[in-house]
């Protein structure tokens, strides 16, 4: 028996997964959060394939010892730029670093990601799950998306989650001052943000030759989460790793969405793996993700015009208080 649309997913995890030979010989590869689980493996997998890789991470020593490892394995360029997400000015100033060094920006990867146990704010006053996976993905991309239209074909993947289903995300409570906070639909909050301005943005996007769509990586072991208490590091560590995939298969699917000539002008879907799904109804809300696209903007400090087909953009006061 087929299962309802919406439980899909749970047959799609096991479904064969599509692959690609096709090659990314000196295009410009940005990635966030590639210490580490899926990013790691994606940055192994497009280095192999002859990118020019750009990798963002928050430990500088990590990201040294990986670009020394790439370097190696496959003598790929790799240049690196220091970044906390949960800081929106270090996201900013990463996005300026990459725009000075680099003419080209051809493949976006926003991987970084945190799931939390417990309400903590950043020091930009936001809840840190819905800061790091929403709003610093959210800006980073806006303040990279005028080189990526003037590189174009090029394209945007976000790294999103079945984790959305959860749901939380309530516009008039974004940082959790009104209820109790769950970790569980904390993370849902973030992730079905950022599900809604993929649909927005890929509408936006329209006729540049810049695509963007979100992917979930697999229920793959990762370090994500990792950053909370004693007991969930033990649950993470000793029972959830046992029964989770290996994180090669997110960076084997990544690497399709990044290099697939069939995927040129796929834009504003959700995938599981490397297979289309329909993501949960209340992440399809038109009407919110209007709205959540209009206050990310005013959270992040962004003023966003558009003109015919390109986009310009700029930051005011990204420190923004968070909006009640």
């Amino acid at each position: 028996m087929k299962l309802p649309e919406e439980l899909q997913f749970i047959e799609n995890a096991r479904m064969p997964q599509k692959t690609t030979t096709a090659r990314l010989d000196g295009q410009v590869c940005v990635i966030t959060g590639a210490t580490s689980g899926v990013g790691y493996q994606t940055a192994k997998r497009i280095a192999q394939a002859g990118a020019h890789l750009v990798l963002v991470n928050r430990n500088a020593e990590k990201a040294a010892a990986l670009k020394a490892e790439l370097t190696a394995l496959s003598n790929a360029r790799v240049d690196l730029v220091h970044a906390d997400f949960s800081n929106l000015d270090e996201v900013q100033s990463a996005a300026s670093q990459i725009l000075h060094q680099f003419p080209s920006i051809h493949v976006l990867i926003n991987n970084a990601g945190m799931h939390m146990t417990t309400r903590k704010l950043t020091v930009d006053g936001f809840e840190t799950a819905f800061a790091v996976n929403h709003l610093a993905s959210f800006l980073f991309t806006r303040l990279l998306l005028e080189r990526m239209i003037a590189s174009a074909p090029a394209r945007i993947i976000q790294v999103n989650s079945e984790g959305h289903r959860f749901g939380g995300l309530k516009l008039d409570d974004l940082n959790w001052e009104k209820r109790r906070y769950k970790g569980l639909q904390g993370y849902g909050a973030s992730k079905t943000a950022q599900l809604m301005t993929v649909w927005e943005l890929a509408e936006r996007l329209n006729g540049t030759g810049v695509t963007i769509n979100a992917v979930h990586p697999g229920e793959v072991a990762t370090n994500i989460g990792m950053n909370n208490g004693i007991l969930y590091r033990w649950y993470q560590k000793y029972l959830l790793s046992h029964i989770l995939k290996d994180p090669k298969l997110s960076g084997e699917a990544l690497y399709y969405f990044a290099a697939a000539p069939e995927l040129s002008t796929t834009s504003g879907k959700f995938f599981n793996l490397t297979i289309e799904e329909k993501p949960a109804a209340h992440a399809l809300d038109r009407t919110v993700g209007k709205r959540i696209w209009e206050i990310s903007e005013e959270l992040t400090g962004l003023h966003h015009k558009m003109m015919g087909n390109t986009v310009s953009t700029a930051v005011e006061n990204p420190g923004f208080t968070a909006a009640s």
